[in-house]
């Protein structure tokens, strides 16, 4: 698509390499892809299964020819899910013989936007937008308009956008993400569930009450607002329904009941940092230990456990576990649940959200409309929005 001459195509798509800063991995695999290439016909020339290799080839070739320019904007690499969906969706874009451009914000919103317009001059046909800024739609309204403008599509994917003003006011627009207040739900159910079972247990300093930490992540993003709503109100009902009072916020005189990633990256390092200032007032020496920690991701999950671990807690068989929940079970997460140093997390599909997203890549390869091919999914009724089921997962869900 877009291309006059084959030979412009070629040398635009290299120019377009150089200045990403966000594709060098692709680089260095577009180079690796070209010494299997060589090694591939020098076997050939060698006769080794020649039938085989040729058959290979032709199909390396045909995946190799696409033309199709698809640029996939990332809010931040560093981010441990994201990272996951993105070798997830590098693996089937190149499967289908797209090399995608990747392309990392860092957790700036200019540098997104400045990103998608340098795509779009190179000659992007698809954008893929994980949005940096959610607080506000204007950034993703900037996006739709330059799409709409270039008449090429754009998914949003992960972080929610707005309905009317984002997808609904350009036809070739969509959002592949969660239902946000789901992980929530079922976040506060694993709590609740497990508290009942463990309350004696978990209530460190016997008052009766469990005292807990939220880690929000961020502030006016809908899946941190949603986690940190429900998470705790399902939790209470369900220690209320059964006679227990509900949760305790560590700190009753806090304005709000959560602590938030100042830089707005959900990091491991933050919780860590948060959770390692908090030990210092409050433990089991003081009688005021917090007894629950509820992370809004798996990143801070892990960071609030290397604190924990560091003065002797969640170190596995043997040792105090204070109870820790998270969102996302990475396999990182997942190991740890599965060494007892964590207690659960919510799963977001990574690679679901991957393969879905390349449903739509593989309509406007084929040319189809943008939404098409989607009954088997969970979609909104008024609005372009795919929705990727959460699972939880603990203990008796590891391997």
């Amino acid at each position: 698509m877009r291309k006059i001459l084959a030979l412009t195509l070629a040398l635009a798509m290299s120019i377009s390499l150089v200045a990403c800063g966000g594709t060098d991995a692709s680089s260095s695999q577009a180079a690796s892809s070209e010494a299997a290439s060589s090694q591939a016909a020098g076997s050939e020339a060698a006769g080794s299964e020649a039938a085989g290799s040729e058959a290979a080839g032709s199909e390396a070739d045909a995946a190799a020819t696409s033309d199709l320019r698809v640029d996939v904007f990332y809010y931040n690499f560093a981010d441990i899910y994201i990272s996951t969906v993105r070798a997830s969706m590098d693996e089937q874009l190149k499967a289908m013989g797209i090399e995608p451009n990747n392309w990392d914000a860092a957790g700036s919103q200019p540098t997104q936007s400045d990103q998608v317009n340098t795509a779009i001059t190179a000659g992007s046909d698809l954008l893929i937008v994980n949005i940096v800024e959610t607080s506000t739609s204007d950034p993703a309204k900037d996006i739709v308009e330059a799409a709409r403008s270039a008449n090429i599509p754009v998914i949003f994917f992960n972080r929610e956008v707005a309905d009317n003003d984002v997808i609904n006011s350009y036809e070739k627009c969509a959002f592949v993400g969660t239902n946000a207040p789901d992980a929530g739900h079922m976040q506060g159910e694993m709590i609740g569930n497990y508290l009942l079972e463990n309350y004696d247990a978990v209530d460190l300093n016997g008052d009766g009450t469990i005292s807990y930490v939220m880690f929000k992540g961020q502030e006016g993003n809908a899946e941190a607002e949603a986690r940190t709503q429900y998470a705790v109100e399902d939790a209470d009902a369900i220690l209320t329904g059964a006679g227990k009072p509900a949760l305790a916020y560590y700190d009753p005189n806090a304005a709000t009941k959560y602590l938030v990633d100042t830089a707005g990256n959900w990091s491991a390092q933050a919780a860590n940092d948060y959770m390692v200032s908090l030990l210092g007032s409050y433990n089991e020496d003081s009688g005021n230990m917090i007894e629950l920690i509820i992370c809004n991701n798996d990143g801070m999950a892990e960071g609030a456990i290397a604190a924990l671990q560091n003065v002797g807690y969640n170190n596995g068989e043997g040792t105090t576990i204070i109870p820790v929940f998270g969102v996302d079970a990475t396999d990182s997460a997942k190991a740890l649940i599965k060494a007892g140093n964590m207690t659960g997390s919510i799963k977001q599909d990574a690679v679901g959200m991957a393969s879905t997203i390349l449903t739509l890549v593989q309509n406007v390869q084929s040319g189809a409309e943008l939404m098409a091919n989607t009954d088997q999914y969970t979609v909104d009724s008024d609005v372009a929005k795919i929705r990727v089921p959460y699972a939880m997962y603990d203990a008796s869900s590891a391997d």
